[in-house]
């Protein structure tokens, strides 16, 4: 059955929760002032963070994009997962992912690539011009770090996973800063009020509550204290014009330690929200920070107004996962001390 999402209500009893030092700072001001951001919205598509190396130019013709976005390797799970397969057989291959036994039909990554500014884009990045994240030498080892902790199955407990492994924030930079897309629950819902406003994440339900203030300067001023470095970081908020501008800083080290977008204490996201259609909202952010990255750099996306509403998502709930790679890692160490004799 589908219902409302709980996330709402969890959000908006955060919102009265908010300290009284910084509830008395952000503006007042009648709603929708400036622009319109209510409403659920999706940014799923083939299009990714960073520009595939096959991919040698920033932008598509409309004939390029359909033919290429058949021959991604998520779309074409999917498209494999839809025929029929004989038992007999053994457990299925796609061609794309080995052993593919588990089945497809929950990806929902979209099928084509993002259209931004009237162009097809190759990626989400747009600075620098390579389309990939100007990474220092810090920056590729952390990434690498990063890789390795995802495919870890043999951990000593749960603190050594991923935190999406451990559904403590969306997989694949879901929630942000910046909100990437996902290969499935890439759909946000947008609660604004004079005060706030509030982007309900689908994936891992997920919640940011970003107080609005009069100015970039009041903004600054109501950052909460740095040893609050909280999941999906410290945002606040201000309107310029008709866009929503919003400032994040001191992310969780575990969030920015994984990625995608990786952050040490020092980093920075800034984000821009602007309707530009009634079923499209103009998305950009900009990352800075001097110990992951060489410069500053920008990425853009749409977000598309959905004709429904998202469901509810419990990533816990039912969810054997993590108690099974954790019980395997055991009967893997078992096995080993067998073998030692010890």
């Amino acid at each position: 059955m589908k219902k409302l999402s709980s996330a709402f209500a969890v959000a908006m009893s955060g919102l009265l929760a908010i300290p009284t030092a910084l509830s008395a700072r952000p503006m007042s001001r009648p709603p929708n002032v400036h622009g319109d951001l209510s409403g659920f919205w999706s940014n799923a598509s083939v299009t990714q963070l960073q520009r595939p190396g096959n991919l040698p130019k920033a932008t598509l013709t409309q004939a390029e994009a359909q033919v290429l976005a058949q021959a991604s390797p998520l779309v074409r799970r999917a498209a494999a997962d839809a025929q029929p397969t004989d038992a007999a057989q053994g457990a299925p291959t796609d061609g794309v992912f080995a052993n593919a036994s588990l089945n497809a039909f929950w990806i929902d990554p979209g099928r084509s690539f993002a259209r931004v500014k009237e162009e097809y884009r190759t990626s989400w990045i747009v600075e620098p011009a390579s389309g990939r994240l100007p990474l220092t030498e810090a920056g590729r080892v952390r990434a690498g770090e990063a890789a390795a902790t995802s495919a870890r199955e043999d951990a000593i407990g749960p603190e050594q996973l991923s935190p999406n492994d451990r559904c403590l924030i969306g997989s694949r930079g879901s929630g942000g800063p910046g909100m990437l897309n996902n290969i499935y629950n890439s759909n946000y819902q947008i609660v604004q009020t004079p005060r706030a406003v509030v982007i309900v994440v689908e994936m891992v339900h997920d919640a940011r509550i970003i107080p609005l203030f009069a100015n970039r300067t009041a903004a600054r001023a109501g950052h909460r204290p740095a040893a609050l470095d909280l999941w999906l970081g410290d945002s606040v908020g201000w309107w310029e014009g008709d866009a929503l501008v919003v400032e994040t800083i001191n992310v969780n080290p575990q969030q920015g330690r994984f990625g995608p977008i990786f952050l040490s204490p020092r980093g920075q996201v800034t984000e821009r929200f602007r309707r530009v259609a009634s079923r499209e909202i103009f998305y950009a952010f900009q990352v800075e920070d001097p110990v992951y990255y060489a410069q500053p750099w920008r990425a853009e996306m749409s977000l598309t107004a959905l004709s429904g509403q998202t469901y509810e998502y419990a990533c816990h709930e039912g969810n054997y996962g993590l108690a099974g790679v954790l019980a395997g890692a055991r009967a893997e160490d078992a096995k080993a001390r067998k073998a030692r004799g010890s």
